[in-house]
């Protein structure tokens, strides 16, 4: 199972208590692995390029590493590693963009490819307030401007994506860390989940 959306929306958060809540293995995207990523928001034009590499690079070997494992249990995931391309296409032109996509079409291994994908959406004015609230350096550069950009590349990325069922979710209004209702409602959503994709609107949002 894997958790995806927009920085901000609140995918790792939601992906332990699901790992808790199913007893699976907790899968997190580390984005402080990637010494690139703080240069990248600073000046991006200048980073971009390394920075994709570095997170394309430690994403592919984490999720080798856990094909490789053959844990019994399941696995929640707060990435997609498919979902790199969204900001390769966002933030990579010209020869750098195919200098990434050579680089991945050297990567040949298979990569497992999730049970469900929960998808979470929030506006952009949701996911600025978000990161303010959680006051991580490098996040302070966002702007609304930008997180309206990558809202709209991961709706496109969505609209087109087939490889797994997709339960679309928007929790603009709602926490499902803080309240356990609307969790508990994900959970029973996420149970009689059937194939293709599901807007599921939350408790809270009604």
């Amino acid at each position: 199972m894997v958790v995806e959306g927009p920085i901000g929306v609140g995918k790792t958060s939601l992906a332990r208590r699901l790992a808790d809540t199913f007893e699976c293995q907790l899968v997190e995207e580390l984005p402080d692995a990637n010494p690139f990523l703080e240069r990248f928001y600073a000046e991006p034009g200048r980073s971009a390029l390394a920075t994709q590499l570095q997170f394309l690079l430690n994403r592919y070997r984490q999720q080798r590493t856990l094909a490789a494992a053959r844990d019994e249990r399941g696995v929640v995931a707060d990435y997609l590693f498919a979902k790199d391309q969204i900001f390769a296409q966002m933030n990579l032109e010209g020869p750098e963009l195919t200098l990434y996509r050579e680089v991945l079409g050297l990567l040949v291994d298979p990569i497992p490819t999730p049970d469900l994908v929960i998808y979470l959406e929030a506006r952009p004015e949701v996911l600025l307030r978000r990161l303010r609230k959680r006051n991580r350096e490098f996040e302070r550069r966002i702007s609304e401007a930008y997180l309206e950009g990558l809202i709209e590349a991961y709706r496109r990325f969505f609209h087109e994506y087939t490889e797994a069922p997709v339960l679309v979710v928007n929790c603009s209004a709602i926490d499902f860390v803080e309240q356990g209702s609307d969790l508990a409602d994900l959970i029973r959503e996420i149970r009689g989940m059937k194939q293709g994709v599901q807007h599921y609107i939350p408790l809270g949002s009604r």
